[in-house]
């Protein structure tokens, strides 16, 4: 039943997607719990209720309930039931910016943490999909964190002529356009970007402290000089429960 209209919800299609059952309720009733369905500091459906509601067995409520629970959402008391955080942890929002100042602001409180950083590979290795290759990358992988949270997994081409004007400080505070954009002599003729919706893979939701499945936000972003060398490809996996995008239409 709809606890706030008291029609009947239609039964979720679980069947579509290879996603887990309880990953998928998961995500439905996050949403429930964030658009204010389930409103904070009262109590939700029952679990036979919920089982009943979507056509799947208790154990599966219980695992979906189980990923609110380590996320802070909801409450379980033992002969009460189980209730929504009257005040729910803060939701760390980042903005994947959509204009050219915004991609090279960094963002307020976020540290960068160095995974891996490889010198010298050929410029054939590189995901290279527009402009001309330079002749080797480097490649940095790094992590973003807010408030002792991971947000964004990044892996970073770029261009191996420039790392002697980059410092060790820049590599943990810029954002991956910022290290080339701000350089001396290095000028920007165009850059691009591309977002898309996936899911995370065990590696990624092992990096951003994900369950395996969860969606999260690929971003692509390639700059080049005026000659089509591109100087700098970066590929980021944002977490999908914490992304925003603004986009200003007029």
């Amino acid at each position: 039943m709809n606890h706030s209209t008291g029609t009947p919800r239609p039964a979720p299609d679980l069947n579509r997607s290879a996603v887990a059952r309880y990953l998928q309720l998961a995500t439905l009733f996050r949403h429930r719990v964030e658009q204010g369905a389930w409103p904070a500091g009262k109590q939700i459906p029952t679990v036979d209720e919920l089982a009943a509601e979507c056509g799947v067995a208790r154990a599966t409520i219980r695992q979906a309930l189980d990923q609110l629970a380590q996320e802070g959402l909801i409450e379980r008391f033992r002969a009460k039931g189980t209730f929504v955080r009257a005040t729910p942890p803060d939701r760390l929002w980042c903005d994947v910016e959509t204009d050219w100042n915004g991609l090279l602001r960094s963002r307020e409180g976020a540290e960068i943490e160095i995974l891996s950083d490889h010198p010298n590979q050929d410029g054939s290795v590189a995901p290279v999909h527009a402009g001309h290759p330079a002749p080797s990358y480097r490649h940095l992988r790094r992590r973003h964190w807010r408030n002792g949270q991971p947000f964004l997994l990044a892996d970073v081409w770029m261009d191996d002529r420039l790392s002697a004007k980059v410092t060790a400080e820049d590599l943990v505070t810029k954002t991956s356009l910022k290290l080339v954009a701000g350089l001396p002599g290095v000028t920007i003729a165009e850059a691009r970007q591309t977002l898309t919706i996936g899911s995370a893979d065990v590696e990624t939701a092992a990096a951003l402290h994900l369950p395996l499945n969860a969606p999260v936000a690929h971003v692509h972003r390639t700059a080049m000089d005026p000659e089509g060398t591109t100087l700098l490809i970066a590929n980021g996996i944002y977490r999908g429960d914490m992304v925003r995008i603004d986009v200003k239409l007029r």
